[in-house]
């Protein structure tokens, strides 16, 4: 019989009770029992809804109170020194300083900064960075996998326990001392998973799910050997000690290419292949996987949310029934739903033929479980659903809602020389600061400031019609001229207008462009509590109007320094929304560059001197393959550059980039052409320094000296020694002193003496270079 399964669902809660939950206790609201009760409800909830809908393989595990990763940090007992961890079980308190940091109360002398955090692959999910010292111990840290599947067994529910695998776990992380070998400490981890798998066949398993991600990446010879070793000595150990124990081995977002035979080869019993993404591995998988293998089809897209076409999934997957039998198949979501959200009937506001071309995470379960029983008992018994299945496809490709002449016209019409500017950058950077008069070392943040409980109650009201129109602007005036005068107090040389008309930096822009729409209940985990609800482009995308400028000019009117506009990069508004599958994506993304490049023509139009064009999301988009970088490559940086060119020399056009790894990509950052490009790099611990001094970067360039997703607030002294380490790298001429990030998740309290401590380092810095200039 063909089984039906997902390698994970989303941790939030339809109503992000985990959200809540978590910044209660974090706040002291809550206790820590409380929390747990509430983390265990939830992953009730989740494994009955799974039950009653007829999966058959039900992950355990799959639920986290802040990521996975650290999750595996702590089962592996993984914690670095400096968390002073005392080695027994790693408890609730360290787990959370890991991720965020000591607390802001603590000791200062005793704070210690969060561990680095960079995103999940190609997603905009981040994951906690594990760190790795020569001669690294592990043992086993936590029985989280075992306590969660024995927690579901007392409900009557025989799950699928999920592990991160050994490689992707050494492999994603990072070492501690220069030239160490990533897969070093491998002999050493390896008993921790011996470990862990006999612990849950004891408690009961049949299945456990380990996933290597990893898989689907270039990896080299020495690599792929030590997958060899590595699962055919767990092999050896399952047979000694826990012979009854099947591990199906998850692979998702891509495609294996030369991986594919070591991974069909190794000692498991079943391999996860996605079909959404890569379906062309499915016929060589077919052909070469062992008699003893079985193959779990990744045919549901686990990360968009679009309906599944059940004709072609059926075909399919009835090709694999033919040449593998019905005992050898699974079928199921191509990755973890946890990247999608959880029930599209929360969306009321949406008509019923637009809500019926979506399957958030709990349609997708259902889709699945209709889908394996049509496998195993004939078409007819879903006849009903294949139907209205069929109908809501054809509605949604017939539908005069996706295509616009005039948006195609415009594509059309795109040149080349729209994304050159017209002078190069030594050019433009002195015709820039004879209008902009910044210091040496200029100070600014990146966008947002803190989004507190007034501001999000009164868009609350305004959105339900509690607040009219006029009154919420006021409010909105109000808080943009707080936001400049706290600037000008403190100090900082650009300001911005700190975006309180804003929730999300991507949902705001959905809500004023045409061909997308936005959700009331769609949130997505991006990391621990923050959540995002990603708009969905449904068809072709194009600006009816302005939409910052009024509050960019309003902000400029209120202040003699430079208030830079801020908007949204094409890459990143097309990579964190959920978009169309019925055109490339290069086509979606240059529909909303022309959108954007009206956006900034406008504003300078209206006097703004410096336009930053977020592009948080470039290094995320990059293809997992890197003999597929170039093409793409070719079509994102050209649409940043459509966005931002049309203005002329005066014109400073900024660039922001965050929380991914850029040490390998300095020249594509360079061929992006910003006048200045704002980079995270204090919670990477600055890795970034070196690349940038091999490649000379040519342009400004901010890196980032406070990071703002703790709530550690840093020191004068801790600043000055940041930027004193960047100076020994770049030319102060060149730096520019800014956050990681914006400030919209941090309190007040902390960002006030947060920045004011970054600028009076930055004062004190800029006197020592004028002495020194004075002494030469």
């Amino acid at each position: 019989m063909v089984q039906a399964m997902i390698p994970g669902y989303p941790r939030l809660g339809a109503r992000r009770e985990l959200k809540k939950a978590l910044e209660q206790f974090w706040s002291g609201r809550i206790t820590e029992t409380e929390l747990l009760e509430q983390a265990s409800t939830l992953r009730k909830q989740r494994w009955q809804l799974q039950h009653q809908s007829g999966l058959t393989h039900i992950p355990s595990n799959d639920f986290s109170l802040y990521d996975h990763v650290l999750d595996t940090i702590a089962l592996v007992g993984a914690v670095p020194r400096r968390y002073q961890w005392n080695g027994g079980l790693v408890d609730l308190h360290t787990y959370f300083a890991m991720a965020r940091g000591m607390e802001k109360d603590m000791d200062q002398a005793n704070a210690v900064p969060a561990m680095e955090m960079t995103k999940w692959f190609d997603t905009n999910y981040h994951y906690i960075v594990p760190e790795f010292e020569p001669g690294q111990a592990f043992h086993l840290a936590s029985r989280k996998p075992v306590e969660e599947f024995l927690e579901a067994k007392a409900l009557g529910i025989q799950t699928c326990p999920v592990l991160l695998g050994p490689l992707s776990f050494l492999l994603l992380g990072k070492t501690t001392q220069s030239g160490m070998n990533q897969l070093a400490p491998l002999d050493a981890l390896l008993p921790v998973y011996e470990e862990i798998l006999q612990a849950l066949a004891q408690a009961g398993a049949e299945w456990v799910q380990i996933d290597e991600p990893c898989l689907v990446l270039d990896l080299d010879e020495a690599t792929r050997a030590a997958y060899r070793s590595a699962y055919t000595r767990l092999a050896a150990q399952r047979a000694a000690q826990a012979p009854s124990l099947r591990i199906l081995l998850a692979t998702y977002f891509g495609d294996l290419r030369e991986n594919l035979p070591l991974a069909l080869q190794l000692p498991i019993d079943a391999l996860h292949l996605d079909l959404v993404r890569a379906p062309e591995q499915l016929e060589e998988a077919l052909a070469q996987a062992p008699s003893s293998l079985s193959l779990s089809l990744g045919l549901v897209d686990g990360r968009n949310i679009w309906l599944t076409d059940f004709e072609h999934v059926l075909t399919v997957a009835s090709q694999a029934v033919q040449a593998l039998g019905t005992e050898r198949v699974l079928l199921g979501a191509s990755c973890s739903l946890l990247h999608v959200p959880i029930d599209a009937m929360q969306e009321t506001h949406l008509d019923e033929e637009m809500r019926s071309w979506l399957a958030f995470a709990r349609q997708k379960v259902e889709e699945i479980s209709l889908l394996t029983r049509a496998l195993n008992e004939g078409r007819e018994t879903i006849e009903s659903a294949l139907l209205a299945n069929r109908q809501a496809l054809e509605s949604r490709r017939s539908s005069t809602r996706i295509h616009k002449m005039e948006v195609a016209r415009d594509v059309q019409a795109i040149t080349e020389q729209m994304a050159q500017r017209s002078q190069p950058y030594h050019v433009r950077k002195e015709r820039q600061q004879a209008g902009l008069k910044l210091p040496l070392l200029p100070t600014t943040t990146l966008g947002s400031y803190p989004q507190t409980a007034d501001v999000r109650a009164a868009r609350a009201a305004y959105k339900s019609h509690k607040m009219d129109q006029n009154s919420y602007e006021a409010f909105l005036k109000q808080g943009i001229e707080e936001v400049i005068r706290f600037q000008e107090e403190a100090g900082l040389d650009m300001l911005v207008h700190g975006e309180v008309e804003r929730g999300d930096m991507v949902e705001y822009f959905g809500e004023y462009l045409t061909g997308m729409l936005l959700t009331q209940h769609g949130w997505v985990q991006s990391y621990g509590s923050r959540a995002v609800r990603p708009p969905i482009i449904y068809g072709d995308v194009a600006r009816p109007g302005q939409i910052t400028v009024e509050w960019s000019r309003f902000a400029q009117s209120l202040t003699a320094r430079p208030v830079r506009g801020m908007l949204t990069g094409p890459v990143t508004i097309m990579q964190w929304s959920f978009v169309r599958d019925d055109q490339p994506r290069s086509e979606t993304c240059k529909q909303i560059a022309l959108a954007i490049r009206e956006e900034v023509l406008d504003l300078e139009a209206a006097g703004i001197r410096a336009i930053q064009i977020d592009e948080p999301a470039l290094r995320e988009g990059f293809p997992l393959h890197h003999a597929d970088w170039q093409e793409y490559l070719s079509w994102a940086i050209f649409c940043f550059r459509l966005a931002a060119n049309g203005v002329r020399d005066e014109t400073q056009i900024h660039t922001h980039l965050c929380y991914s790894k850029f040490d390998d990509i300095v020249p594509e950052i360079a061929s992006m052409d910003a006048d200045v490009v704002l980079i995270e790099a204090s919670r990477s611990q600055f890795d970034l320094l070196e690349a940038l001094r091999a490649y000379r970067y040519p342009n400004g360039i901010g890196l980032g000296i406070y990071d703002v997703h703790s709530p550690h607030v840093p020191t004068t002294q801790d600043f000055d020694e940041k930027l004193r380490l960047v100076l020994q790298i770049l030319p102060s001429e060149q730096l520019w002193v800014n956050p990681d990030c914006g400030l919209k998740t941090r309190k007040w309290e902390e960002v006030k003496p947060a920045l004011k401590h970054m600028v009076s380092a930055t004062q004190q810095v800029r006197s020592s270079l004028s002495l020194q200039t004075g002494a030469l």
